[in-house]
């Protein structure tokens, strides 16, 4: 019998201690491992930012914004997943933080659509951490290796610009080498997975 991976924990950031309540109430009876901050300050204290997770998070606290805390996890590459809480008139700060890398928004207090949306946060936070264990399985030559092949350099473009320098067809086994690992079947389905884990990957 296949044993299920557990889920990704779920970590509410807000500052507002009834949302905070509310929230968790709601999360707990769905199975979750579910976690609490009153603060950005005590998130970013109290969590290992390279550990896969969904985070629940407010735009607006005080202190460290939600914004604020969200490029803190950019700076350190972080995989988890960002689902902001905003306000009504929070939206198009909401949008932008979707196109700087948040996986999407809910505006507060829309229970229904957070509890909608959340399955797929936690798909995508398994995705990454499966996506990271993945790459830490490539040697550092390897990785150096898909950067390249990622944006179409050739072997020997790639072998003139490694150091130390070595031959096309080395190059070629670290390719095939690195897509068995990464599960990958050429240069453009590599150039896919690159593009969505780039993010995240040391």
């Amino acid at each position: 019998m296949t044993l299920q991976k557990p889920q990704p924990p779920v970590y509410v950031v807000d500052d507002d201690e009834a949302v905070r309540r509310s929230l968790l109430m709601l999360l707990f009876p769905q199975g979750l491992a579910v976690q609490g901050f009153a603060s950005g300050e005590d998130f970013l204290a109290g969590v290992d930012l390279q550990q896969p997770a969904c985070v629940v998070l407010d735009l607006r606290m005080g202190g460290l914004s939600g914004l604020q805390v969200f490029e803190r996890m950019r700076q350190v590459r972080s995989p988890q997943v960002v689902l902001f809480l905003s306000g009504h008139g929070d939206i198009p700060m909401a949008l932008d933080a979707v196109r700087q890398g948040a996986f999407d928004w809910v505006v507060k207090p829309d229970t229904a659509v957070l509890l909608a949306k959340l399955p797929l946060a936690l798909a995508e936070a398994g995705e990454r951490g499966d996506a990271l264990a993945l790459w830490a399985q490539l040697t550092p030559r390897e990785r150096e290796v898909a950067r390249h092949v990622a944006v179409g350099a050739s072997n020997k473009a790639i072998a003139r610009t490694l150091v130390p320098e070595c031959s096309p067809r080395s190059v070629e086994t670290h390719r095939a080498n690195l897509f068995a690992k990464l599960g990958v079947a050429n240069d453009n389905a590599l150039g896919r997975w690159m593009a969505r884990f780039e993010s995240m990957l040391a």
